[in-house]
């Protein structure tokens, strides 16, 4: 299985790396896991809705050129369905069924793109509020180990 967490923009704080290579690790028994950092595109001080939109375009454009055909999109997305842990684990592997590829996509400050939410066949909320984008690769991550290890029924703590 391959996993590829595309994200907007560099880690630029010591502790997120390092918290990502440790979960990148734990995880490479489980599957090909690659993180994709597209570059953000320049948020002008006094941005604009439209300006704001041609951004959320151009990184839009950035992430799809990483994304090949027939693979699995989930977009994380405040707005989108939430599960427990052991539920996105049981509802993971059922979409393993139909991909051997997952891309997880996580936007930059700004967000997604409409067209890009569109087309992921999910779209995944962790909660109803708003993390640092950064923060949230490890989360992620974090939730990556935690699904596996409930998939191959091992324990892991709670």
């Amino acid at each position: 299985m391959n996993v590829n967490i595309i994200c907007v923009g560099k880690i630029r704080e010591k502790f997120y790396r390092d918290a990502l290579t440790e979960y990148s690790k734990r995880i490479s028994r489980f599957c090909n896991l690659r993180i994709l950092e597209v570059s953000d595109e320049q948020i002008p001080e006094k941005c604009s809705v439209r300006e704001m939109e041609i951004i959320r375009k151009r990184e839009a454009e950035k992430i799809e050129s990483h994304i090949k055909p027939g693979s699995c999109t989930i977009c994380l997305d405040i707005s989108g369905k939430s599960f427990d842990s052991e539920s996105f684990a049981r509802k993971f592997q059922d979409m393993t069924h139909n991909s051997s590829t997952f891309n997880f996509i996580i936007g930059g400050s700004i967000g997604l793109h409409d067209e890009l939410l569109a087309k992921a066949d999910l779209r995944l909320s962790f909660s109803q509020f708003t993390f640092p984008h950064q923060l949230m690769r490890v989360i992620l991550a974090e939730q990556l180990f935690r699904w596996f290890k409930i998939m191959n029924n091992e324990t892991y703590h709670k």
